[in-house]
């Protein structure tokens, strides 16, 4: 597994983030690889669906047990923009996902790392592989113009409200 190439995957991961951001959700994107196989891809639609679940990484595990029926995801690598929160650090870790690799850390709520390490917890008796900071810039950089974006946004519409009143 040492040849594979993380970014072609990442990559796919992106363009799913991208997706997230055309409807409005904050960007983010997974995709579930399976020998060298996407099987999986999801984005997040947390806003859409009204679901605080509806995370990338839960969406595509779902899809993954789904396609190959079963729970179990032995062989699998999620590739995910953001560092996983503690939720999508535990279902990777529940459905047994061998390896996650992601781009853009999470210092206030990444799992995988940053803020704690779930998936790596020795006290579990399923540990995952960790590979991060893959196409880390790109990945961050979605996420910070799209909360800019919002942000101006938000600034504007205050701004026409108190010219109204």
């Amino acid at each position: 597994m040492e040849n594979v190439n993380h970014e072609k995957y990442m990559k796919e991961a992106i363009l799913e983030a991208k997706k997230a951001e055309a409807i409005g959700e904050v960007p983010i994107g997974a995709v579930v690889v399976i020998d060298d196989e996407i099987v999986a891809r999801s984005h997040n639609l947390r806003e859409s669906n009204q679901s605080s679940i509806a995370h990338a990484e839960i969406l595509a595990i779902d899809e993954a047990c789904k396609h190959i029926g079963s729970w179990r995801l032995e062989k699998a690598t999620l590739y995910v923009t953001l560092e996983p929160c503690p939720m999508c650090a535990g279902a990777s870790m529940l459905s047994r996902v061998e390896r996650v690799v992601y781009g853009a850390s999470d210092p206030k709520g990444g799992c995988a790392g940053t803020f704690m390490n779930l998936l790596q917890d020795k006290r579990f008796n399923h540990q995952s592989e960790v590979v991060s900071g893959v196409l880390e810039e790109e990945c961050g950089q979605l996420l910070s113009d799209f909360f800019r974006k919002l942000r101006e946004k938000k600034k504007k519409l205050k701004l026409e409200s108190d010219a109204l009143q």
